[in-house]
């Protein structure tokens, strides 16, 4: 899933490399993005769900709006169990939610405490030591050639 990510990160600019070789993504575009994603996974496979487990016998689900609840207890792995799917279709559908949901919603989990808990200042923090340690390097490199050149004259 990594490699999809970084194929499609790297061609739609959801991220940017500064002069020091620091990856910045857009956040709020990834978080938008999860979102989407997340919610077009809710309905469509709530949709299909809803298909095939309506009108089977011993079938919690009676309406669209089971299916998505089902969903979206499966891909939080809450999961109450008052819906649960009868069919072998409802079942891949709903073991699908659970992967990708617990997928999607912890990298999003994981988005919002990097930034309420300020992870995502290393990147600042690491900038500014790389231009410090730059600039002492030019330092040194412009004070070997002044002693250089002192030793020779």
């Amino acid at each position: 899933m990594s490699i999809i990510f970084n194929s499609v990160a790297l061609k739609s600019g959801l991220y940017s490399v500064d002069e020091f070789g620091v990856t910045n993504y857009k956040t709020r575009f990834v978080a938008l993005l999860s979102i989407l994603l997340m919610s077009t996974f809710v309905l469509a496979f709530g949709y299909i769900t809803y298909l095939v487990e309506i009108g089977q016998e011993g079938a919690t689900i009676r309406n669209f709006g089971d299916a998505v609840w089902l969903m979206i207890m499966s891909s939080t792995t809450i999961g109450f169990g008052s819906q649960y799917p009868t069919t072998d279709i409802g079942r891949i559908m709903v073991t699908l939610m659970f992967v990708l949901g617990v997928g999607i919603i912890g990298g999003l989990g994981a988005l919002i405490a990097s930034k309420v808990m300020g992870f995502s200042d290393t990147n600042v923090k690491n900038r500014e030591l790389r231009k410090q340690n730059d600039d002492i390097y030019n330092k040194l490199i412009e004070l070997e050639k002044l002693l250089k050149d002192s030793k020779v004259s």
